[in-house]
């Protein structure tokens, strides 16, 4: 596993953003098939979309013949609503930038029966070749997509039943009531995550120090289902120094020490 320390979340949101175009380019100057990139939401990938868009309209890359999977999607919320995973990607990402929008796939939290959504979700990702990148963020409990603690760490798309600290955490998009926060969702799993060729994860800020110290230091454990990092032959922690605050001395010079060329200062 990587651990790129950034000065702030701007310089780790920018190198973020760079790698994932680089790597939509070097797969497109080798092949016709299509780069597919799984996406989060939330506010961490916001500076980081930013930026892709930013990328996109210089030319520097192009989103005509990429395939994107959404990691999750709120259960009964309608898609057209504000807080709705498919608006927050139109609005964010999709709209300003030259994706076709039938390569745009997330899962629909309305379907008539979810378990054969999720179920179906996989295939897709199966039949579009499998995932190349998977970006995603983790919550202050370590949790990636809506795989909370305990989840199984060879977990696939499934049905998920949100913790109160989620619940809690997100009444921030509505309007801080914590009733209007959705207490179900669709995600994919750990392993539907751990399955893509590359993985990068954004930690950004204090409230995620701890969740990035488990993540690197401690045990692989269901307990905090990041440590599944660990394991990825290609798997990559972009964090800033707040974010960082809690790890060992020497970890933190490790890291610093190893990937000082990639790192904007």
């Amino acid at each position: 596993m990587r651990l790129l320390i950034h000065h702030n979340s701007g310089s780790g949101s920018r190198w973020t953003a760079r790698y994932i175009a680089d790597a939509i380019n070097r797969k497109a100057a080798s092949t016709s098939a299509p780069f597919v990139l799984g996406l989060p939401t939330g506010s961490t990938p916001v500076e980081t979309y930013k930026e892709l868009i930013r990328l996109n309209r210089e030319g520097y890359v192009s989103f005509a013949n990429v395939v994107t999977f959404n990691m999750d999607e709120y259960v009964g919320l309608p898609e057209e609503h504000p807080q709705s995973y498919h608006t927050f990607m139109w609005e964010n990402l999709f709209s300003h930038i030259d994706i076709k929008p039938e390569n745009v796939n997330i899962l629909n939290g309305n379907a008539d029966d979810l378990e054969k959504e999720c179920e179906n979700y996989e295939k897709r990702i199966e039949s579009a070749g499998g995932i190349d990148l998977f970006l995603g963020g983790v919550g202050e409990d370590g949790h990636i997509a809506f795989n909370e603690p305990f989840s199984s760490m060879s977990s696939r798309t499934r049905v998920k039943t949100l913790t109160e600290d989620t619940v809690l955490v997100n009444s921030r998009f509505f309007d801080g009531d914590i009733s209007l926060v959705p207490r179900l969702a669709l995600t994919v799993g750990v392993a539907t995550i751990l399955s893509a060729k590359e993985v990068v994860i954004l930690a950004f800020g204090p409230k995620k120090a701890r969740a990035v110290q488990q993540g690197v230091e401690g045990p692989y454990s269901h307990s905090w289902t990041i440590t599944g990092l660990q394991t990825h032959r290609h798997g990559i922690l972009v964090t800033d120094e707040e974010a960082a605050g809690e790890l060992k001395v020497n970890t933190y010079r490790y890291f610093k020490s190893i990937e000082k060329d990639a790192l904007e200062e």
